[in-house]
C-alpha cells in the first residue's frame, strides 16, 4: 500500500521535473526527489535569470566562454614591438615573432620584417592582415617602378607609398609600419608611417605595442654614430626589454641590418635573450622555478 502511494507522488510530482521526471515513470531509482519550486529555482539557475549567488555564477561562466570564444574568433592582430635603427652606414630593423589572437597566441614565431624592394624592408605592426596586404600592394607597384626606371626604388619612394595607402584608407586599416633601407642617394634611412598615413623621417622608431616601454630607454641609450655591431645590439636589447614588460610581444628577436654590401638577417632565440628584472628563468617544471635565483638588475 505505501509502495503504490510513493508512485502515485512521484508520477505526480513528475510532471515538473522534466527529464527527472522520465526517470521516475520508467521504474528507475530516483536519488532524490525535487519539490515543484526547487525544480523551477533550478530551470532558472540553469537559465541564468536568478538573481541569486548561483544565478550570478553561471551567467559569469556563460560570459566567459563567449569572451573567450571571442578572442579565439578575434582578427590576428601582431601586438608587436617594432623597431628602426638608423647607424653609420645603414640601418637594422628589429621585430618580435609573436602573433596574437585575442589572449590566444596564434604564432610565436613570425615574421614582421617583410621585404619590399632588395634594399628596402618594412617592420609591421597592429592587424596582421592590413599590414600584409599594405605590404603586398607596394610590393607589386615597387616592382613595377624598377622596372620602368632600370633601377631600384629609394628608401624615400617606398615609403611615401605606403604613407600614400595608409592615409587614403585610414578610416579602414589598423596598422602601424616602419620603412627601413639603404640607397645610393641618401644612404640609410628610417621612416616610420603610424596609425592616420603620417610620414615622419627619423634617426630611430619604433612601434607595436612594446613600444610604450621603450620611449625613455630610446633617449638614453641611442647615440649618433654608432657602429653596425652597437646598432644591432641596441636593437636586440631593446626588443628583450620589450618582451619582458608586454604581453602581447615574446618569441624570438629577427634583425635585419641593410647597407650598402647588402642585407643581412639574423635570428636571436629566446632562450638566449638577456633576461631582466623580476624575469625567470626556463625551466622543465614549474617545481624548479622554487629554486631559481633572482636576475639581475638592468644595466644600461
Amino acid at each position: 500500500m505505501h509502495v503504490r502511494k510513493i508512485i502515485r507522488e512521484i508520477r505526480k510530482v513528475g510532471r515538473y521535473l522534466g527529464n527527472y521526471g522520465k526517470f521516475y515513470r520508467e521504474g528507475k531509482t530516483p536519488i532524490v526527489l525535487l519539490t515543484k519550486e526547487e525544480n523551477l529555482r533550478n530551470k532558472s539557475v540553469r537559465s541564468g535569470k536568478d538573481l541569486g549567488f548561483w544565478g550570478r555564477q553561471e551567467q559569469r561562466q556563460i560570459r566567459t566562454k563567449m569572451d573567450l570564444n571571442m578572442d579565439l574568433n578575434a582578427p590576428h592582430s601582431m601586438g608587436t614591438t617594432i623597431i628602426g635603427v638608423t647607424y653609420n652606414g645603414g640601418v637594422v630593423l628589429g621585430a618580435d615573432s609573436r602573433t596574437s589572437t585575442g589572449m590566444y597566441v596564434a604564432n610565436r614565431a613570425s615574421d614582421k620584417i617583410t621585404q619590399l624592394t632588395d634594399n628596402v624592408y618594412v617592420c609591421r605592426s597592429g592587424s596582421a592582415a592590413d599590414s600584409q596586404l599594405v605590404s603586398d600592394y607596394v610590393r607589386y607597384f615597387l616592382h613595377q617602378h624598377t622596372i620602368q626606371l632600370g633601377q631600384p626604388a629609394t628608401v624615400k619612394v617606398a615609403a611615401n607609398l605606403i604613407r600614400l595607402i595608409s592615409y587614403n584608407n585610414k578610416n579602414m586599416l589598423e596598422t602601424g609600419l616602419i620603412v627601413g633601407g639603404w640607397d645610393k642617394y641618401e644612404g640609410g634611412k628610417i621612416y616610420g608611417i603610424p596609425l592616420g598615413g603620417t610620414l615622419i623621417e627619423q634617426p630611430f622608431a619604433i612601434g607595436g605595442s612594446g613600444s610604450s616601454y621603450l620611449y625613455g630607454f630610446f633617449d638614453q641609450a641611442w647615440k649618433e654614430g654608432m657602429t653596425k655591431d652597437e646598432a644591432e645590439q641596441l636593437v636586440v636589447k631593446a626588443v628583450s626589454l620589450a618582451i619582458a614588460r608586454d604581453g602581447a610581444s615574446g618569441g624570438v628577436v629577427r634583425t635585419v641590418v641593410i647597407n650598402s654590401e647588402g642585407v643581412t638577417r639574423n635570428f636571436y632565440p629566446g632562450d638566449t635573450l638577456q633576461l631582466w628584472h623580476e624575469e625567470l628563468e626556463p625551466q622543465n617544471s614549474l617545481l624548479d622555478i622554487l629554486n631559481s635565483p633572482s636576475p639581475e638588475p638592468m644595466n644600461i
